[in-house]
């Protein structure tokens, strides 16, 4: 069993209060005002960005000695709805030794309802609520991007670094170039995630079709999209593989 037992913040108020209100507030502006099964992946976009990202997603946790899934204890920052808890379960991991931890108590009611047998809180990840070196793999998928203030995304960042076993792997994927249309994001560099996991190694690639593009494209050739997704200039993504760096032990 993992323990459930979140670390103490330090007394007095917190700085950063606003910045996760403000995270919530947007979320909630999504669920009202972006039309239902918009992201969903049936549509052919989301459908055809998420397929393209599983054999990533598999490479890199073979890569890093992680398959198979089984007896792997598994972390999901951010996990949303339980897509990607989910898959690792379909991958073969067991459910009872995935977490997940997310800002929005609905989210976290899919989740369960997707894998019931997880460990899931409703939560805010400045503060993860499991003991040092939990996780052989510890995942983010679209977070950082939603953070504006560089001091919650530091503390997150830390707090993954802290949970995961000094052998363990952080899975990142998230928006390498911002939305102008979009103030609520922002997207994050290689020089910023490096700086966010320092004295780790950090690996990344481009990956995903620029979203308005494949919404475009893809409905009408699934070929076309994986054709223009080969072109770097047009994705717009970074997958990550970031492990500490022998003798860190945990942050």
């Amino acid at each position: 069993m993992l323990p459930a037992t979140a670390p103490q913040r330090a007394p007095g108020p917190d700085p950063d209060a606003d910045e996760i209100e403000r995270i919530r507030a947007e979320y909630r502006r999504r669920e009202r005002e972006i039309p239902t099964g918009f992201y969903d992946l049936s549509q052919p976009a989301p459908g055809f960005a998420y397929t393209r990202l599983l054999p990533v997603v598999m490479e890199a946790l073979g890569r890093a000695g992680k398959l198979p899934l089984a007896r792997r204890a598994l972390a999901d920052v951010g996990c949303g709805d339980g897509m990607w808890l989910g898959q690792f379960v379909r991958w073969g991991a067991d459910p009872a030794a995935l977490r997940g931890i997310d800002l929005i108590e609905t989210r976290i009611g899919a989740a369960g309802g997707r894998v019931p047998e997880a460990s899931l809180v409703c939560g805010d990840a400045r503060s993860l609520p499991w003991s040092d070196a939990s996780f052989d793999v510890v995942t983010q998928f679209m977070v950082f991007s939603s953070i504006l203030r560089a001091s919650v995304k530091r503390r997150i960042a830390d707090e993954m670094l802290r949970v995961l076993k000094p052998d363990g792997v952080i899975l990142w994927y998230d928006s390498r170039r911002s939305n102008p249309r979009n103030p609520n994001t922002r997207a994050l560099g290689a020089a910023e995630i490096g700086r966010l996991f320092p004295e780790c190694d950090v690996r990344l690639r481009s990956v995903t079709l620029a979203p308005p593009l494949a919404r475009r494209v893809v409905p009408l050739s699934r070929a076309s999209g994986v054709l223009l997704e080969s072109i770097p200039l047009l994705r717009t993504h970074f997958f990550g593989v970031i492990r500490k760096y022998p003798g860190q032990g945990s942050a």
